[in-house]
């Protein structure tokens, strides 16, 4: 194995995953020192000690992905769908081109196709174990999507099947060239949504992307009312997914109104046309730009989305957001926009001095006041969501409880207790709505019958 690993040149950077590196010093153990070993049972054991690691390490990529049948070409095949490279950026652009990069990349599949297809066999007469015929004979315990990162399972599964089946590095090459166009090169490319995230032991060191694998498979349907609302985010989404010239974008209103629910089914909708949401709190705006000049020159549509943004007087964060969105040297590229959601529509916290202009402690009250207006002024779009009045609460109830025919309740009955729902919980709201649905679905489980108290 260790011939073909340290052949490779495009690829090379497989090697940065310690599974692959791990094993393949491994079996250059074994090989090198086979002679040895039969008069060291002690170093036997070690090094089969170590090959149980890496099978460790396997079984647990396997769980989180789902993977089944042959564990060691799911694995390979991760590899290759995850790894950023000249070739597959390139790929995730245009697609096939000519050029001498091919001819070293059908270098290191010719490699690869070697590692799909290696014979454990020798390895395991000689340390007398079993676990890779196991692994590459697996059969997984069934579990339910959200228990695993099912949106990559699928295509990275769908890809090993078709490199198990190429020939030769040619038909593997045509194979990788259609993958890495149709859904991407590495993290960016398998995943839809990401968090940022920093290393607790480099807290002055970069940033890293962090993939959200169990998202909300919500869409605006979902929301009920607020249509208006819904086609003016649609229209400004569509055209930046479109290519023409769309607007930052901000939703403020009442807490509980949807526009989270909003967020997630954009992300939803659009994820198959190269939409990518990153999440980032506003304690990380100080990584906006590092995170620009990482994505800016990807293949796909960025919304690096703010949830529940807001700042107190004495935050002064929001200037790295102010210089982002309009304020700096460097524009904005093309495939980036901002969108937030707010309970307040200026962001920044206001005081009732901000409206006395004989403020005895601001000599320059004017400049003050708009300093704080200025950054909701930098979105071009801002969509208000107020609260429902008690009409339209009780028809997003009932929505809701048309998707849970279990609950049986008459029409009457239902709105009965959703109004009284309200009352006892002090406002209504289609979060209110929705955990007033739950609540009859946590009795209905329990074998109670449905009631508000």
């Amino acid at each position: 194995m260790h011939r073909y690993t340290a052949g490779l040149i495009v690829y090379q950077n497989l090697l940065q995953d310690e599974l692959l590196r791990d094993l393949s010093a491994i079996f250059s153990r074994l090989e090198n020192d086979e002679r040895r070993l039969q008069d060291d049972p002690s170093t036997l054991d070690s090094i089969i000690s170590e090959v149980y690691r890496q099978i460790h390490k396997l079984l647990e990529l396997a769980t989180v992905y789902g993977f089944d049948g042959n564990l060691w070409q799911n694995y390979l095949a991760w590899l290759l769908a995850m790894t950023e490279n000249p070739f597959s950026f390139a790929c995730e652009k245009r697609g096939f081109r000519d050029g001498s990069v091919n001819q070293l990349v059908l270098h290191d599949l010719r490699l690869i196709h070697a590692l799909f297809h290696y014979r454990f066999e020798p390895v395991e007469q000689a340390l007398s174990i079993n676990c890779f015929s196991l692994i590459t004979h697996y059969r997984a315990l069934e579990k339910e999507q959200k228990n695993y990162n099912w949106f990559v399972s699928s295509k990275v599964r769908a890809l090993s099947c078709q490199l198990s089946e190429a020939e030769d590095e040619h038909q593997m090459l045509q194979v990788l060239t259609a993958f890495y166009q149709d859904h991407g090169a590495g993290v960016l490319g398998l995943n839809k949504a990401f968090r940022l995230k920093q290393a607790a032991y480099q807290p002055d060191g970069d940033f890293d992307l962090e993939p959200i694998t169990n998202t909300f498979e919500t869409t605006l349907d979902d929301l009920i009312g607020y249509d208006s609302q819904k086609q003016r985010l649609m229209d400004n989404t569509e055209a930046f997914i479109s290519g023409r010239k769309a607007n930052n974008l901000l939703l403020h209103g009442e807490s509980g109104t949807g526009k989270s629910t909003c967020m997630k089914a954009i992300l939803n909708m659009y994820h198959s046309r190269g939409l990518r949401m990153i999440e980032i709190y506003k304690h990380q705006l100080n990584a906006l730009s590092w995170l620009i000049a990482k994505i800016k020159n990807r293949n796909y549509k960025f919304i690096i989305y703010m949830d529940d943004l807001s700042f107190e007087e004495f935050e002064t964060d929001y200037k790295y957001l102010k210089a982002v969105i309009e304020g700096g040297v460097e524009m904005t590229p093309d495939n980036i926009l901002i969108y937030a959601t707010s309970n307040r529509r200026h962001l920044i916290k206001e005081t009732w001095t901000d409206r006395n202009d004989a403020d005895p402690d601001d000599i320059h009250h004017s400049d003050t006041k708009e300093e704080k207006i200025s950054l909701v002024n930098r979105f071009g779009v801002t969509i208000y969501f107020p609260r429902p009045d008690q009409q339209v609460y009780l028809d997003i109830v009932r929505g809701i409880a048309l998707q849970h025919p279990e609950l049986e309740m008459s029409d009457d009955e239902l709105l009965e207790q959703a109004k009284r729902w309200g009352m006892w919980h002090g406002n209504i709201s289609g979060r209110r709505a929705r955990q007033f649905i739950n609540h009859l679905l946590s009795q209905k489980q329990d074998g109670q019958q449905p009631s508000h108290d």
